[in-house]
């Protein structure tokens, strides 16, 4: 069975979320209308509703880091990640964690980059080299 992802959560400026996701991640926009919009997050619909976002602690221990808890985010094919990782770098993203490799050498190997929208909602992307991988142990 495929499924698709939905994920609702706040920003404060639907202006400002269409720039991010649409012009610098690449995410399609759906409907909308004067309080949301929806976009294709990587073939996943999330929908940006004004308000105030949920608030974050960097307080999730994985790996060498503590990552932005809580966060949303999406796996990657390899070459897809390593594409939007320059494309981010190249806009002068400022990344919370920039990309990096997590796991070397060991099962679930994997890349990683973690950077907030302009509301500051926390966003992960990993990439994996393949995806039989992600749930190695």
């Amino acid at each position: 069975m495929k499924s698709l992802f939905h994920l609702a959560y706040h920003v404060t400026d639907l202006h400002e979320a269409r720039k991010f996701y649409g012009d610098i991640l690449g995410c399609a926009e759906g409907r909308s209308t004067d309080t949301w919009v929806d976009f294709d997050f990587f073939g996943h619909q999330i929908s940006l509703h004004l308000g105030k976002p949920f608030e974050t602690t960097n307080t999730g221990h994985v790996g060498d880091h503590l990552v932005p808890m809580p966060h949303m985010g999406v796996i990657l094919p390899l070459a897809d990640w390593l594409a939007l990782a320059d494309k981010l770098q190249a806009a002068g993203l400022i990344f919370e964690i920039p990309p990096v490799i997590r796991f070397a050498g060991q099962p679930g190997e994997q890349r990683t980059m973690f950077f907030r929208d302009p509301s500051g909602n926390p966003i992960e992307v990993k990439g994996f080299a393949d995806f039989e991988t992600v749930f190695a142990q």
